[in-house]
Order: C-alpha cells, then sequence, then structure tokens
C-alpha cells in the first residue's frame, strides 16, 4: 500500500460529497415515493377486483423478474421514443438522466416495497377489520385508521432492510452519467489515474454506511419484538 495515495482522496471530498448528497436524496424519494406506490399496488393486489387485483400482480411480477439496469436503460432509451410516438412531436422529448432515475427507481421499487406491505397487511388477523366494520368504519378507514398503522410496525424493519439495498442499488445510475457518489468516484479516478484509492474510499463508505444501518434495523426489530 506504499504508493496509496491518501491525499488524492482528501482532495476530493467536496466532489464526493456532492455525489454522496445526491445519492441519499435519490434514496429518499425513491424511498418515500416507493413506498407509497407499494402501497396502492398491496392495496389493489388485495382487492376483490380481479381485473384490479390480477393487472397489479402482473406488474409486480415484470419488475420483480427484470434487472433494474435493464429497467433504467429501458426507461431512459426508449421512454422518450415511445411520448414521441403517442404525442407525434417532431423529436424525443428530453427526460434527462436524473429525472429518469428517480421515476425508474420508484417504479421498480414501488414492486418490491408491495410484497412487504402485503405481507404485512396478511400478518394482521382478519379479526380487526372484522372490528373496524363492527365500530361502522368503511374499507378504505378501516385500512387507514386500524389495519395499516399495525402493519406498518410489523414491516418496518424489513421496509428498513429494502430501502439499504435500494442505497446500494443507486450506484447503477453512474451508467447514466449521473453524478452519484460512485459517479463522483469514477469521474475522479479517471481523470487522475487513481482508480485504486477513489474504488477502495467508495467500498469502505458503503460498507460503514450499510452495516451501521443494518445493525441499527436489528436493534429496532429486537426493540418491535419486545413491544409485541
Amino acid at each position: 500500500m506504499g504508493g496509496f495515495d491518501w491525499s488524492s482522496i482528501v482532495q476530493a471530498l467536496p466532489f464526493l460529497g456532492k455525489g454522496m448528497t445526491y445519492t441519499l436524496q435519490l434514496t429518499l424519494v425513491a424511498g418515500v415515493g416507493g413506498t407509497l406506490w407499494g402501497i396502492l399496488l398491496a392495496l389493489a393486489r388485495l382487492s376483490s377486483i380481479k381485473a384490479l387485483a390480477r393487472a397489479s400482480a402482473v406488474y409486480v411480477n415484470l419488475m420483480r423478474s427484470i434487472p433494474l439496469l435493464l429497467v433504467i436503460f429501458w426507461f431512459y432509451f426508449l421512454v422518450p421514443i415511445m411520448l414521441q410516438w403517442i404525442t407525434g412531436a417532431a423529436y424525443p422529448p428530453k427526460i434527462g438522466a436524473e429525472r429518469s432515475a428517480y421515476v425508474t427507481f420508484i417504479l421498480f421499487e414501488g414492486a418490491y416495497f408491495c410484497e412487504i406491505v402485503r405481507a404485512g397487511i396478511q400478518s394482521i388477523p382478519k379479526g380487526q377489520l372484522s372490528a373496524a366494520y363492527a365500530m361502522g368504519l368503511g374499507y378504505a378507514q378501516a385500512m387507514r385508521l386500524v389495519i395499516l398503522p399495525q402493519a406498518l410496525r410489523n414491516m418496518l424493519p424489513v421496509l428498513l432492510t429494502q430501502t439499504i439495498v435500494l442505497f446500494q442499488d443507486v450506484s447503477l445510475v453512474a451508467l447514466l452519467n449521473v453524478t452519484d457518489f460512485v459517479g463522483a468516484a469514477v469521474k475522479i479516478a479517471q481523470r487522475d489515474s487513481r482508480i485504486v484509492e477513489m474504488y477502495t474510499f467508495v467500498a469502505v463508505v458503503y460498507f460503514v454506511l450499510s452495516y451501521g444501518l443494518s445493525q441499527g434495523v436489528r436493534a429496532l426489530n429486537r426493540r418491535i419484538a419486545i413491544i409485541r
């Protein structure tokens, strides 16, 4: 490690910090948006309307069967062409790499969050829903006031674990030349020929953050188990 230049990492910290800011921002937006989209998908999958349940099931199974990288490329390259065909515009609209990343991750992660939410809802005894009906609540009110609050508490550790996976998956946007944390490191490594330093630093940062967050999730899981 005698040739390892630590100063190159120090000098690159401001640029890497901007990349990490985008990574965390995309993770937060995709996590919140994916959870909300996943809740809607889960409710659709559990719906008594067969067409709605089947449509959501097809969507979820499709998204969970296709690699995320392929979904990113598909949305970035093909959706503008489809929009041009639908609108009859002379040129494909420019969606942009960053906007594509936000939409892609919300749509993709929503499928995974859907299954987590669906399992959480199904873990609540059916008597809870019957009791809500007995109190005069409708289906929507029962879900919002009785079922979902309990289900969210049960599935919170799994949701946070999936968010950690999302945090790691965000690094794929570097392939679209987006300056996230990994993208910033790649650009510096290519510019300064410091591939070993940059990639090692990125690996250490991801390990520290992911491991620390996973330990926090484990502690939360133990606490929830005690409350139960």
